[in-house]
């Protein structure tokens, strides 16, 4: 079960910070290029897990970014799914993180095999859910 806002704001995860204009243009510029990376590596059984973690983390930072821009610094990767449900108003791309990060974490922390076809469709996922973030930024 997914942590909330204000579980996420009690427990010191997620805070009221000012918008900081260079810090939010830095990490869509770190997102890019990572998306960029990601997209250069040739789809293979040996880069589908570097693929993967190259689209996630493309993806947080430009939610770190979003998130900065309405105010609120994140500090668990948890939260930035509380923070898509209860601030972005949008259980589904909640819910689509929080599956793309328990799917990453699996690979990076406990050894997690995958593969091609499994790699790609978080990607897809993940790249989806970037272009929702891309655009909520630009309002």
């Amino acid at each position: 079960m997914m942590m909330d806002w204000l579980e996420c704001k009690n427990r010191r995860m997620a805070r009221e910070a000012s918008p900081d204009e260079g810090m939010i243009r830095s990490l869509i510029k770190s997102s890019n290029n990572k998306l960029e990376s990601g997209r250069r590596l040739v789809m293979s059984d040996v880069t589908a897990s570097s693929k993967l973690s190259l689209a996630y983390d493309s993806l947080r930072e430009l939610l770190e970014a979003l998130a900065l821009s309405k105010g609120f610094k994140i500090y668990n990767h948890e939260c930035y799914s509380a923070f898509l449900k209860d601030v972005m108003g949008s259980s589904d791309k909640a819910d689509d993180f929080d599956v793309i990060r328990r799917v990453r974490n699996s690979v990076n922390y406990y050894g997690k095999e995958l593969g091609k076809e499994e790699a790609s469709d978080i990607i897809g996922r993940a790249t989806g859910l970037r272009s929702f973030v891309s655009s909520e930024l630009k309002h």
